[in-house]
């Protein structure tokens, strides 16, 4: 494999993650529900996975463990902003905490435990022999096919389906969308659940696939990341995938750079979450937030029986 097509390779394996885990906010955010706890979701779905896996020697068995992990976790925030109104920002942070520290206590044990089965890579027969190209994304593991699916898949309901309607339909104008209807509570509650199996997901690829061990605080920050992706993608699946590859391009890029030109690895290493800052403050003003495009009623709770005067 050449250099170019091996950094393809790294950037695509090292945007999986996010791009599973920007998927699953995009759809909590088109119901107009703002997650913040992505990190703490998937290291919860770290933890579980590993142990699931290393408990079965199932690695399979593992993320479905962790897509269960991430969606119980995701349903309290749900409960806290769509049930009960609170404030979807300190509820989303609340969640990462708690998933910090219940993934620090579940996997005290797990620390320096090596895994004895992985998801190796599967490379697509004829497709794999092209250059360039074919070592890059036609020699990956399933999951990153997954993802890629997902991604497709997920445009496709949003802007192609009568869901998909109905999902944006809530997210811009839930008052609207219930009287014709729609029940707005259980479309949020269900994009909310999807993100989370989502992020649970994503963080049990870091420990099973990308790094497969267990390290307290493995996702350093991609939780913020994907997040930030969600914005710079512009709520649309389709371009969360060149986003994702983009950020994981540049964690291949800092350790190449640095040998070629003498760059500071951590210098480049921090680019990402500049990006975050950046896109946190978006999040913070509605009136960037509306030249984006983005749902109308992101981070407002909705309560059905207020009426507008």
């Amino acid at each position: 494999m050449d250099l170019v097509g091996h950094m393809l390779h790294v950037a695509i394996r090292s945007g999986t993650p996010l791009l599973l885990a920007a998927l699953g906010e995009i759809f909590a955010e088109r119901s107009g529900v703002m997650n913040l706890g992505i990190e703490g979701m998937m290291l919860v779905g770290a933890i579980t996975g590993f142990a699931v896996a290393l408990a079965t020697g199932q690695p399979w068995l593992g993320l479905l463990a962790a897509c269960a992990a991430g969606l119980l976790m995701s349903l309290i925030h749900a409960f806290l902003s769509i049930s009960l109104y609170a404030n979807q920002v300190v509820s989303g942070l609340s969640l990462s905490m708690l998933g910090l520290g219940l993934s620090s206590l579940m996997g005290y044990a797990y620390v320096g435990v090596a895994l004895p089965s992985r998801i190796l890579p599967s490379p697509v027969p004829g497709l794999a022999d092209l250059p360039v190209v074919g070592p890059a994304l036609f020699c990956q593991d399933p999951v990153v096919y997954l993802a890629l699916a997902l991604a497709i898949a997920s445009w496709f309901v949003l802007y192609k389906t009568k869901w998909g309607i109905m999902i944006r339909a809530t997210g811009d104008d839930p008052s609207a969308a219930d009287a014709m209807g729609i029940n707005v509570y259980l479309v949020r509650y269900i994009c909310v659940a999807f993100g989370g199996a989502l992020a649970g997901l994503a963080g049990a690829y870091l420990s099973l696939v990308l790094t497969p061990a267990w390290v307290e605080c493995m996702t350093a920050g991609r939780g913020w990341i994907a997040f930030a992706l969600v914005i710079f993608a512009l709520w649309d699946p389709l371009k969360a995938i060149l986003g994702a590859y983009l950020f994981g391009a540049t964690e291949a890029l800092q350790f190449y750079i640095q040998a070629s030109l003498g760059v500071d690895a951590t210098l480049l290493g921090m680019m990402p979450y500049v990006a975050t800052i950046l896109a946190m403050l978006v999040a913070a003003s509605e009136v960037l937030r509306k030249r984006l495009g983005a749902p109308a009623a992101l981070g407002k709770p909705y309560i059905r029986e207020e009426r507008v005067i």
